[in-house]
């Protein structure tokens, strides 16, 4: 397969690295990134000159009619997530969508349509990388096999820093082009790995503040979600953390097992504690952890094995448009509960409501960011 990167910013590097490492894998030895396209022609070449990339240009739209692309990898800031992805799927060309995949419900769903009407049975599927390290991939199994006997609580807290430069990229710190702050641009690769491991979620209650940085968006969230199985947990997203750390923590019947990284984790990231007398799910953590070869590293390559196979197999790729809509649905719900002071339940969120068209519904519960500069001017 023929693949094209759409953006040549930071976070295409990853996805450059990554779609060049699966030639390492079997049945994946024809993946050959072929183009790289960003709006500064100065970029695209550096980048294909650093990456080994035959072709660069500016123009989107020549690529996809050129025949030459089967899939493109979307880097370019959320706000252009979705155009981008339809123009794609209309020619028949698979989409990798880096997070967030689009704003808001209303986009989510307009891009499930367009999957459905896509030629040639082109697919979708959205970065998320956490999901696919060993230690999730045993997290999932011994629940779903009973060893680790039903989730009880979990905390899933993404405390990072962002100082008040890194806002001044004009997209960042806006609901209309970024789509949220933390919850949505940071924390949601977290939360992402929370639902997969816990399913569905049934209510949330939530609240956020925007309390160092000038900015539209909120700086921290927390919120608590009730799961359908009755599982509690607690989830936070802030840029206001100096000390940076990304946890999960599930206490089950069975066992409490805990990660703790920051962008990307591998095996020695995880502790088991037992419960008394289930030494047996320590033991056998250990034995499938020292039964891992590579490391059980997360990242962009353990996601797109699984994926890029899908996709040469006709098959639907690990994580769906339905997956990219549960997390913002989860997204979504904690914004509209902690613009509202009100819970929200799974499915609320439907056509008609000001937060199934934006993150920011109703909008939040400060001034904007250009309203308070206008105030200052005029003192």
């Amino acid at each position: 397969m023929k693949v094209t990167i759409l953006g040549a910013g930071g976070i295409a590097h990853a996805h450059a690295q990554a779609i060049q490492g699966l030639a390492g894998h079997e049945g994946l030895e024809g993946v050959e990134l072929t183009h790289v396209v960003d709006i500064d022609p100065a970029r695209a070449e550096e980048f294909a000159t650093k990456h080994s990339v035959p072709h660069h240009g500016t123009d989107l739209q020549s690529v996809l009619g050129s025949g030459e692309v089967d899939v493109l990898h979307v880097c370019t800031p959320p706000s252009l997530h979705l155009a981008q992805a339809q123009a794609a799927l209309r020619a028949g060309v698979h989409v990798v969508v880096e997070k967030p995949a689009v704003l808001s419900l209303a986009e989510v769903d307009a891009l499930a349509a367009a999957e459905q009407e896509a030629a040639d049975g082109a697919r979708f599927t959205q970065i998320v990388q956490h999901r696919f390290g060993a230690g999730a991939l045993r997290l999932r199994r011994l629940l779903a096999d009973g060893t680790l006997g039903r989730p009880l609580v979990a905390t899933c807290d993404t405390l990072w820093f962002r100082p008040p430069e890194y806002f001044e990229v004009p997209w960042r710190g806006r609901f209309d082009t970024e789509g949220g702050g933390p919850t949505m641009g940071h924390g949601i690769h977290q939360f992402d790995l929370l639902l997969s491991v816990l399913g569905p979620w049934v209510e949330v209650r939530a609240m956020a503040g925007r309390l160092a940085r000038h900015v539209d968006t909120e700086d921290v969230s927390m919120a608590v979600v009730r799961f359908a199985d009755g599982t509690m947990a607690s989830v936070t997203n802030s840029l206001l953390s100096p000390r940076e750390t990304s946890v999960l923590r599930f206490d089950t019947e069975a066992a409490t097992v805990e990660l703790e990284h920051l962008y990307g984790y591998d095996d020695s990231a995880w502790t088991v504690t037992p419960a008394r007398g289930r030494e047996d799910v320590a033991e056998r953590w250990a034995a499938e952890t020292a039964a891992v070869t590579d490391g059980g590293a997360s990242g962009h390559l353990a996601q797109l094995v699984p994926t890029y196979r899908a996709l040469a197999a006709g098959q639907a790729p690990p994580v769906t448009v339905a997956d990219a809509r549960g997390t913002l649905e989860l997204a979504a719900a904690i914004y509209k509960s902690a613009f509202t002071g009100a819970p929200v339940v799974a499915g609320e969120i439907a056509p008609g409501d000001p937060f199934y068209a934006s993150m920011a519904g109703t909008g939040a519960p400060w001034p904007a960011v250009k309203d308070v500069a206008a105030e200052e001017a005029a003192r």
